[in-house]
């Protein structure tokens, strides 16, 4: 007997048109076709910086209304599909129409997600720094793990990520990790990640074979586009240049091309060093400091830590966001959401959607109860 899916598709059906009502995307279409009108001016490319922000503009938005589109002619098909199966009791087209419509669920999440981002800056890139905090060596060795679950993160999701600064620990792991995710909302879907994350497991390093808590701290700040004015003023920095020592001993340059930026009147210190050229360290450099000055500007403003990094704390325990434990038994959970796994592997090799969509369910959910309340008072 083929199970006759109707109810399912059209549950789904309703799901992405109410999706599509928060995009408001007939307002995105005329947006859209308001900067495709730019483009064809013949002085549009005069200006290459004002033409390229354009152009992502437009990109960001073609992408939206075009996976809706393609959603509701792809559930058409699937309609269809599943009519057939039933009628002519065809086990392999209701298989086919099953996985199709299996996959369309998970597209529907990420267009969901989509339309949660509503920041000055969720849509765009992430500037994620990690740091280790307490638990000695181990640490260093948790931060690059750390590192490697974001980074494996942002691949599956086709993200361009270039990493900035990575030096190694004293004898393992990393002393550090700064790194750019270039994506549609990265820094939307990273901010997840904000915060300190916990590690428990049997030493690696301890002879005795004991259970080690390490601890480090993951910071997601947007990259600010070209728009957002902030002064920084030459006589307010310090460069030096020094040699530069690649991750793991690969690529390591032998030029003194790692540049080192202080801006004296915060105190704020910012390296890179695995650009091959002085110059474009140098260029990466002053784009991290950039993101950090503005995160410190929000704090003064606000007169509170800031809202784009949550608040800072202690990276030890008691701080934590996400607790990760390989022993006495294996479990992945999310302070804030509950969300939990006992993938723990798969989730240190990458696959952590379930946890930055849980993150961002339960603080939409927090910002409407909070709208709500508001409301009624």
């Amino acid at each position: 007997m083929i199970e006759d899916r109707t109810a399912d598709i059209q549950t789904l059906r309703d799901r992405v048109a109410q999706i599509s009502e928060y995009l408001h995307l007939d307002a995105k279409r005329i947006d859209l076709a308001a900067l495709e009108e730019r483009t064809t001016a013949p002085d549009f490319w005069d200006d290459q910086s004002s033409a390229q922000q354009v152009m992502a503009q437009a990109s960001g938005l073609r992408d939206e209304i075009t996976s809706y589109e393609s959603m509701m002619a792809d559930l058409d098909e699937i309609e269809v599909a599943n009519e057939l199966a039933v009628a002519d009791d065809d086990a392999d087209l209701a298989a086919e129409a099953a996985a199709s419509l299996a996959d369309l669920k998970k597209r529907a999440n990420d267009l969901e997600l989509a339309s949660w981002f509503t920041g000055e800056f969720d849509a765009g890139d992430a500037l994620v720094t990690i740091l280790p905090g307490q638990g000695g060596l181990e640490a260093q060795d948790w931060a690059e793990m750390l590192m490697k679950m974001l980074t494996k993160y942002a691949a599956s999701r086709k993200w361009k990520v270039d990493v900035h600064d990575a030096p190694d620990g004293v004898e393992l792991g990393i002393d550090r990790a700064v790194f750019t995710v270039h994506g549609r909302n990265a820094y939307g879907m990273l901010s997840s990640e904000n915060g300190v994350h916990r590690l428990v497991r049997i030493s690696p390093t301890d002879e005795k074979k004991r259970r080690q808590t390490t601890f480090a701290r993951v910071e997601v700040l947007p990259v600010l586009p070209d728009t957002v004015e902030l002064e920084i003023r030459d006589e307010d920095l310090r460069i030096d240049v020094y040699r530069s020592s690649g991750p793991g001993g690969q690529s390591v340059n032998t030029t003194d091309s790692a540049v080192r930026i202080t801006h004296i009147p915060s105190g704020l210190v910012v390296t890179c060093q695995n650009e091959k050229s002085q110059l474009k360290n140098k260029e990466t450099a002053m784009l991290i400091l950039r993101s950090r000055l503005y995160e410190l500007e929000e704090e003064k403003r606000l007169a509170e830590l800031d809202a784009l990094k949550g608040e800072r704390q202690q990276i030890s325990f008691g701080s934590q966001i996400r607790n990760y434990v390989l022993y006495p038994y294996q479990l992945v959970k999310d302070v804030r959401t509950g969300v939990e796994t006992g993938d723990v592997n798969g989730v240190l090799d990458g696959d952590i959607g379930e946890f930055v969509v849980g993150y961002h369910r339960w603080r939409v959910s927090g910002e409407q109860a909070v709208a709500v309340g508001a409301d009624e008072d």
